[in-house]
């Protein structure tokens, strides 16, 4: 054992090439018990192949020896070669110490091959074998759970939070919370999760968002207050926490949590986009402006910000900001028929109507089924002297809107003229 005994000192040292070189070269000569100490170092030092290939010829030499098996399955896993590992945990019998462990390691293989219907086998095996271990009911309820079948996870999960509470290092209580959630038992998954004791923020968060989709708003508020006082930098939550209290008619405390969370993250446009929205409802316009303009800056393709800034842009009678914004939005590539709908529009108040004519032309494609925008692109050629095309889109219209007789006799006025002129 003293080669072994250098090697280790050698590695603590970080020689690590003299240390694996003496391991090496002492392997030929070593007994079973240190082929198996070097295997263990191979394995802690993450050399699996190494560790692989001295295991595999153990188990040629001692083909029933559980303890092999299993780190060998291990190392398989490890180096993802699943195949390999299922095939040595198959081998393991029912009378076999290990065989739960098999069945278990199983399981998870088979899962995360997508075969669920066999993965469940292995572990209904399992719970007949053993049918008080909480781990197995908790892993019955895992995999339902990851197969979307919510409510035949709940009885696993609750089976196993009646023996252990907590698994591994995870609170049973949370995952009933989840569980029930999805079937849309809210007021059972809140009663699970107010049985979670652990301060985990994600679980904090998914608490106060059940609370939220069950329309508790005062747990929400709670548990999201709660959350951002012990963890600020937990972004998700600001503009939630925003939005209940602006259901809650809490209009300035929603207005302060929305910008708490932009000096937090500033580059969010959800978040700027809501202030926006909540500086406008308190009359601050110009902050509203520039808030939905911060939006559009960090996503030019952001629409919610753009079609606030030209609703209420056009509400200023503030053309040229229409004309501003979407010519620069076009310009970076966000293409969408209505804001050539809306620039013609706008081009046609500034009087610009040639460009107004080149944007109705851009957006008719898109709108050729719209009677709103027929009629208005119709009326806009009549006045651009266009007949003959105000004509043609104007009958279209009617195909859409066979009912507008003051359609009808504006363009029978309109023949009624051209007949006159000719």
């Amino acid at each position: 054992m003293e080669e072994i005994q250098e090697a280790v000192r050698l590695m603590e040292a970080n020689r690590t090439d003299e240390a694996l070189k003496t391991l090496q070269n002492y392997l030929p000569e070593a007994d079973e018990e240190e082929r198996f100490t070097i295997t263990e170092l191979y394995i802690q030092w993450g050399m699996l192949e190494e560790a692989k290939m001295i295991l595999t010829e153990l188990l040629q030499r001692y083909p029933k020896e559980n303890e092999l098996k299993i780190m060998l399955a291990e190392i398989h896993i490890d180096l993802e070669e699943d195949d390999e590992a299922i095939s040595i945990l198959n081998q393991f019998e029912p009378e076999d110490e290990d065989y739960l462990p098999s069945l278990m390691q199983l399981a998870d293989l088979y899962q995360s091959q997508g075969l669920f219907e066999v993965a469940e086998q292995k572990l209904l095996a399992a719970k007949q074998a053993a049918p008080n271990e909480a781990i197995i009911d908790f892993a019955l309820g895992e995999l339902s759970f990851s197969n979307g079948e919510y409510n035949k996870s709940i009885p696993f999960y609750e089976n196993a939070y009646q023996r252990e509470p907590i698994i591994g290092d995870i609170e049973v209580a949370a995952r009933l919370g989840e569980a029930y959630a999805a079937t849309g038992d809210f007021e059972q998954s809140l009663t699970q999760f107010q049985k979670v004791e652990e301060e985990n923020p994600d679980i904090k968060f998914r608490y106060g968002f059940v609370a939220y989709q069950a329309n508790r708003s005062d747990i929400a508020i709670k548990v999201w207050e709660d959350l951002i006082e012990k963890d600020p930098y937990y972004q998700s939550v600001y503009p939630l926490l925003a939005q209940v209290y602006e259901a809650e008619g809490m209009v300035e405390e929603a207005y302060e949590m929305a910008k708490r969370g932009l000096a937090k993250d500033e580059f969010n446009k959800e978040l700027h986009h809501l202030v926006g929205m909540l500086a406008f409802r308190q009359g601050k316009k110009e902050e509203a402006y520039q808030s939905m303009k911060e939006a559009v800056s960090l996503d030019p393709g952001y629409k919610e910000a753009i079609l606030f800034l030209i609703e209420n842009y056009k509400l200023d009678k503030d053309e040229e900001a229409v004309v501003d914004l979407l010519e620069h939005v076009l310009d970076l590539g966000e293409e969408d028929p209505s804001y050539h709908w809306e620039l013609a529009k706008a081009y046609d108040s500034l009087e610009k109507y040639s460009d107004a004519i080149k944007h109705y032309e851009l957006a008719y494609n898109s709108f050729k089924e719209d009677s709103d925008f027929l009629k208005e692109y119709g009326y806009f050629l009549v006045e651009e002297g266009r007949m003959e095309q105000a004509e043609s889109v104007l009958h279209d219209y009617l195909e859409l809107e066979p009912t507008d007789s003051e359609v009808e006799e504006f363009i029978h006025r309109l023949k009624n003229r051209e007949d006159e002129i000719t």
